[in-house]
């Protein structure tokens, strides 16, 4: 089947052992009734179902995070948001489809989201650069962040990008300084301000927009310095290790959640957001909306001094002394 993961192969075969029996012609044409063994597989496909994703490996989650039917930032701009209103270009060289942003309201609040978007097929992903944003693209970003800053509004910006574009044209027009520049200026904006890692979540082109008060993360989402394959070509010198260096990352909502590296865990359905988009938008409506009342509690100053203490805490470790 199309788009079918290798683990999702016994969810698969039962799935299609059920359509062949009730497609089976002897049903028809003698009468004869399967409800009982119809029953008996359905029961059978939640029972796989629920083992299957409930005990996913951290390479599992990587596969579910970029799944190509996995919901990208424009179908949650659709569901969790509304009244979107795009704002495009960075007022300084071009506009970045892979980065698209604007003007929504989320429940009665008026707020700025931006995000990284993805392509569903060849043309859109050339379109949206296969999520991968170019320097006008943070720029773009830090645009409507000011923007947003300037007339008090929340900033939301939902994370979904294997990293910044790595292309000459990106270096030539200093792709790691505008990176740079967004994480400075992040740190100094004076409205509440969040991030969901919605799916990717890859190296420094998702910290240019992931520098805010909150970082929420959906559950089969992953955030990592680099990513498994360039991490196991980098340690074991062979990609197909990407499994190992997968675990070894501590790149899934859960370890990141332990590390304080997110704040929060949003949950999604059983087999993961692309099979129900419609709860997986409200699960992250109402995280929001918690995260952001908590934040508009607090003075500008209290804010502004947290979110400098929570990026500054990271990397911490402790060294243990192993016995002789």
């Amino acid at each position: 089947m199309k788009n079918q993961l290798d683990f999702e192969k016994p969810i698969y075969d039962l799935q299609n052992k059920l359509e062949e029996l009730k497609r089976h012609p002897e049903a028809h044409s003698l009468g004869v009734s399967f409800d009982e063994e119809i029953k008996k597989i359905e029961a059978k496909i939640a029972e796989t179902r629920k083992q299957v994703f409930s005990n996913l490996t951290a390479w599992q989650r990587v596969q579910l995070a970029r799944h190509p039917k996995r919901p990208f930032t424009l179908d949650y701009l659709r569901s969790t948001f509304t009244d979107f209103s795009e704002l495009h270009g960075d007022r300084l060289f071009a506009e970045d489809r892979a980065v698209v942003g604007g003007f929504a309201r989320l429940g009665g609040q008026k707020v700025m989201v931006i995000g990284t978007q993805k392509g569903r097929d060849t043309k859109e992903n050339i379109l949206r650069n296969f999520g991968s944003a170019h320097p006008e693209g943070y720029r773009k970003a830090l645009r409507l962040m000011r923007m947003a800053d300037k007339f008090g509004l929340p900033i939301i910006t939902l994370i979904d990008t294997a990293g910044a574009y790595p292309g000459i044209g990106a270096e030539e027009r200093h792709i790691a300084e505008a990176i740079a520049v967004n994480l400075r200026e992040m740190m100094l904006l004076e409205v509440p301000t969040m991030a969901v890692v919605i799916g990717e979540g890859g190296s420094g082109g998702a910290l240019g927009i992931g520098v805010t008060d909150r970082v929420l993360i959906l559950e089969n989402a992953y955030y990592s310095v680099i990513s498994p394959e360039g991490c196991a070509a980098i340690l074991w010198k062979d990609r197909a290790a990407a499994p190992k260096a997968a675990e070894a990352l501590k790149i899934t909502a859960k370890d990141l959640l332990e590390l304080r590296l997110v704040d929060e865990v949003v949950p999604e359905p059983l087999g993961g957001a692309h099979n129900d988009l419609a709860t997986t938008a409200a699960n992250l409506k109402k995280h929001l909306l918690g995260q952001l009342e908590q934040l508009e509690k607090l003075s500008v100053a209290d804010r502004l001094k947290q979110r400098y203490g929570r990026f500054r805490a990271h990397g911490h470790y402790v060294e243990k002394q192993l016995a002789a």
